[in-house]
């Protein structure tokens, strides 16, 4: 349990690949509510980041610099032990559409199945923002599209960088 004297402290997790302007805003908004805002990029994900850890890691920092209460850090290994560290129960998640409840839901119970002192608050993506996922960011550049609408300048220009370099790997020839 919390004392007085001990901030308040959320932990969002992801492997932000890359950050968006809807997880810039989760973040914003989340630190208008905590004392502290724990942006932890995952370094294990089934998901194949076209970014290795380090890179997401300063993109993420570039993106939240000037946020107060915001820190980014990589992790590795269960959610669980980086919340023990970092002496807190909260976890943050954005939810877009209905869609994206179930998994969230899932995540959220296996995570207080684990830890019964764990709780998930969900936080509705602004409207802005529903449509926007990483996912999308990255094949839209991958295609050559212009993503500055959707991320930080320095997002879009290592996301160009890494599809005009020829560096895409996640997506070879069938």
């Amino acid at each position: 349990m919390r004392t007085k004297s001990q901030p308040r402290r959320i932990i969002y997790p992801g492997t932000f690949d890359p950050i968006t302007h809807g997880h810039e805003d989760l973040v914003r908004r989340a630190a208008q509510l905590f004392d502290e805002v724990v942006v932890a990029i995952a370094s294990e994900t089934p998901k194949n980041p076209i970014f290795p850890l380090t890179e997401r890691v300063a993109l993420a920092t570039e993106t939240l610099t000037g946020i107060p209460g915001v820190r980014v850090r990589a992790f590795s290994g269960l959610l669980i032990h980086l919340l023990q560290e970092e002496k807190t129960h909260l976890i943050l998640r954005g939810l877009r559409a209905i869609s994206d409840f179930e998994h969230e839901f899932q995540l959220a119970s296996i995570n207080r199945r684990m830890d019964a002192q764990i709780e998930t608050l969900f936080l509705m993506t602004s409207d802005q923002h529903t449509f926007l996922s990483s996912s999308l960011v990255r094949e839209i550049s991958r295609l050559g599209g212009d993503v500055s609408a959707f991320v930080h300048p320095a997002v879009a220009g290592a996301l160009k960088r890494h599809f005009l370099n020829g560096v895409d790997l996640s997506h070879s020839e069938k």
